[in-house]
């Protein structure tokens, strides 16, 4: 049951005249039982003339998943299965992430008829947010008191990761264009396949010398090679307690996940495979064996629900990870934080193993404050904030350094910067003829 307002002012107003004016003891007393016998009386009549909260019937309608940033529309469909108009105040209990307005939306259901209820959601979380009931508050026909009944009516939609980076996509495409399309790139080397046969122009190498087509042409011949397609990407995302270190208003983790996506959508373009694993000290997300559109669409729906782990990152269970995707050569991708030894100290003693059999590309979201910070020597406070700055930043060249000696590329960038960044490494190596 739920009084309102008005009836809980017309109780005071009852008992003002008592308050102001003032009677003998026991006539106060009297008068006051009176008025409030009477608003007693009223209030038991108008509840019950309300409509049983309970005898309402609801389906709902929603989109399954959206993506981050999107505005959702939530229906509710209400039934009244009384015998007599509902007018009631309906609220959809949605978690506060999905970003639902906090009010009650006023409803008048004639007996047998059904109503619609429709709530915009501006999710600011993603992830499956839910609504597991309905309040209904069932007014009677004076508005002095409700029934209220909590009704369970499941509902849930998965917010997706935004994938904000896609407007970087475009330009890598024609660009990939470029090396594997209309103009196919000619190269030379490991990993390569071979794609036709032409005379030698002087500057060749050598080495690449048909010498049994020479000898039926009666000149020089070389063969021309071109990149290997239906290679291996394999991206590991850390979601350990360093991920979810917030920069420029989103997670490490975040940044992690655009920069994954970005890679995806170019790689299969370009023909690639590609297999995803989210990790800490368990699998929290794999996606593995897909090929083509579906790629994408199963990254951002395994990744959707993922979050940081106050873990510590195991880096010796991945070499064991990669080999369980692939035994081939392939492109790994470890986007994880490298900015100092102590955390770094386990990565360093995995990757060494991961670099015999792959080419290996570490990742890294760096923040831009501290950069700022470094130099920044206007008052005492900020100089000695700028040395703890400088201090960290020579800390990750350190780790940089160190992970470059062992054979593996690195890329620190801010988190808006990041994933057209490892996009164009992926271009390079492309290039290169690496991959």
């Amino acid at each position: 049951m739920a009084l309102s307002g008005i009836y809980v002012g017309l109780l005071l107003l009852g008992a003002l005249p008592i308050m102001l004016f003032g009677t003998t003891a026991g006539s106060a007393l009297g008068t006051l039982g009176i008025v409030l016998l009477v608003w007693l009386l009223l209030g038991v009549i108008d509840w019950l003339l309300a409509t049983p909260a309970r005898r309402i019937s609801i389906a709902r309608e929603l989109p399954e998943r959206v993506r981050l940033g999107e505005t959702v529309s939530s229906t509710l469909l209400l039934t009244n299965l009384a015998g007599r108009t509902l007018n009631a105040q309906v609220r959809d209990a949605w978690e506060p992430s999905a970003g639902a307005p906090r009010m009650r939306e006023r409803v008048r259901i004639p007996a047998g008829e059904r109503r619609a209820v429709t709530t915009d959601l501006k999710p600011w979380r993603r992830g499956d947010r839910r609504s597991e009931v309905v309040v209904v508050r069932s007014w009677g026909p004076l508005r002095l008191v409700a029934r209220q009944a909590t009704l369970k009516s499941a509902g849930r939609v998965r917010i997706l990761p935004p994938f904000n980076s896609r407007r970087h996509l475009a330009s890598r495409v024609q660009r990939l264009r470029e090396l594997d399309g209309q103009t196919t790139l000619q190269v030379r080397g490991q990993g390569t396949e071979f794609d036709s046969l032409r005379e030698y122009v002087r500057g060749d190498d050598v080495r690449s010398i048909d010498w049994r087509a020479t000898a039926r042409q009666q000149e020089l011949v070389v063969r021309t090679w071109r990149p290997e397609r239906d290679r291996r990407v394999v991206i590991i995302i850390d979601s350990g307690r360093t991920s979810a270190a917030r920069i420029d208003d989103e997670t490490r983790l975040d940044t992690a996940i655009e920069s994954a996506l970005l890679l995806a959508a170019l790689a299969t373009r370009a023909g690639d495979r590609v297999d995803l694993v989210s990790y800490d000290q368990r699998v929290r997300a794999r996606v593995q064996g897909a090929s083509g559109p579906t790629v994408l669409a199963k990254i951002t729906d395994a990744m959707a629900n993922v979050e940081p782990e106050l873990l510590e990152m195991n880096w010796l269970d991945v070499p064991k990870l990669v080999r369980e995707v692939t035994t081939h050569r392939a492109f790994v991708v470890l986007l994880t934080t490298a900015d100092n030894e102590g955390s770094s100290r386990a990565l360093l003693e995995a990757v060494p193993e991961l670099a015999q059999r792959h080419l290996v590309l570490v990742a890294s979201v760096t923040d831009p404050e501290v950069a700022e910070a470094a130099q920044d020597l206007s008052e005492r406070d900020t100089v000695f904030r700028a040395a703890a700055a400088e201090r960290s930043m020579l800390d990750a060249q350190r780790v940089r350094r160190a992970l470059g000696q062992l054979g593996v590329d690195t890329i620190t960038a801010t988190p808006y910067e990041l994933p057209p960044r490892v996009a164009d490494r992926y271009l390079e190596l492309k290039k290169a003829g690496r991959l």
